[in-house]
């Protein structure tokens, strides 16, 4: 009989969580990287699939070999990964005694942008920061998300709560400044971001000597599908024990796929998402892996959930 080697993709998870125990498809988490706020990256290996090109068959592949637990934060900010979605605030001097010379800015319900006072001001010492509606913003870390590229000494992270508008006062204990704008919290637009991981993943193939990925129609539902599965069960398994490739099989004629997912409140945009698949070994594979010439993304949000972003790459060559 012919040798029917499949070709292989290697496929793994990245979690991004709050700090707890967990296990995940029953491989333990292997390590974690502590961040400020609270909030860590858990990565793990998890059961790989392979596609042999006949019909979509699929099989599982033994439990991938070493860890997986090493993301590079400063990654963020390679111009590769600057995102069109988040706020800019303004950096001009700020009048005497404000903090802002913004009067009202518009932010993603992620969030992508932490709250941040403008015009280079530093040394402030303690500041109070407060909402007037909690239903939207309920309240502020006391620092910064500083893997995000914010500075403690004048961002805050926001608590986001809902949508809508609400207004921020924050001022200085010793009365030297006080200032008050307004903030918007939209949804965030999934088409949008969507399409702009690809463009993103594009930038990156093209900087490696790869062709592009062509958006793939065959599997766009598919993608959305795991996106919205992994709320119920983070795994290359879907929620009803079949493999996850099975969302948009092979046709007869043949074919690979891989799957990249990930969940969280550190993947709040398309530029942070990206970077945190590019500082994933295996994750990174997917894309840059020559073989592959289609994309589909998938990205659910939900306020109310546990993890309220779910990212899912589905690549293909049909």
């Amino acid at each position: 009989m012919a040798d029917k080697t499949p070709h292989k993709s290697r496929m793994t998870i990245l979690l991004s969580v709050n700090a707890a125990a967990i296990l995940v498809a029953g491989v333990l988490i292997s390590s974690a990287i502590w961040l400020n706020g609270g909030i860590m990256f858990r990565a793990v290996d998890e059961r790989s699939d392979i596609v042999d090109g006949k019909a979509g068959a699929a099989e599982l592949l033994e439990s991938a070999s070493g860890s997986d637990a090493t993301v590079d934060i400063d990654i963020i900010n390679n111009d590769d990964y600057i995102s069109t979605t988040s706020h800019e605030f303004d950096s001009s001097e700020v009048p005497s005694g404000e903090l802002w010379n913004e009067n009202a800015i518009t932010i993603y319900a992620t969030p992508d942008t932490d709250i941040c006072i403008g015009g280079g001001l530093t040394n402030l010492g303690e500041m109070y920061w407060q909402t007037s509606d909690p239903e939207i913003i309920a309240g502020f870390y006391d620092s910064a998300r500083t893997w995000l590229g914010y500075s403690n000494d004048t961002c805050r992270y926001p608590v986001i709560s809902g949508t809508g508008t609400t207004t921020v006062t924050a001022g200085t204990y010793d009365g030297s400044r006080k200032d008050s704008i307004t903030i918007t919290v939209i949804d965030p637009p999934a088409d949008q971001w969507e399409h702009e991981v690809l463009t993103l993943v594009n930038k990156i193939r093209i900087k490696n000597n790869l062709s592009r990925l062509s958006w793939s129609d065959t599997c766009e539902n598919a993608a959305d599908i795991r996106a919205s599965e992994s709320m119920t069960l983070y795994a290359h398994t879907r929620p009803d024990g079949r493999s996850w490739s099975t969302a948009c099989p092979a046709p007869d004629s043949g074919g690979i796929s891989g799957e990249n997912l990930a969940i969280g409140n550190a993947a709040v945009s398309p530029a942070t998402v990206v970077a945190l698949w590019m500082g994933s070994e295996s994750h990174r594979a997917n894309i840059l892996n020559p073989e592959y010439t289609k994309l589909a993304v998938g990205f659910k949000f939900d306020n109310d959930s546990t993890y309220r972003t779910y990212w899912s790459q589905f690549f293909s060559t049909y």
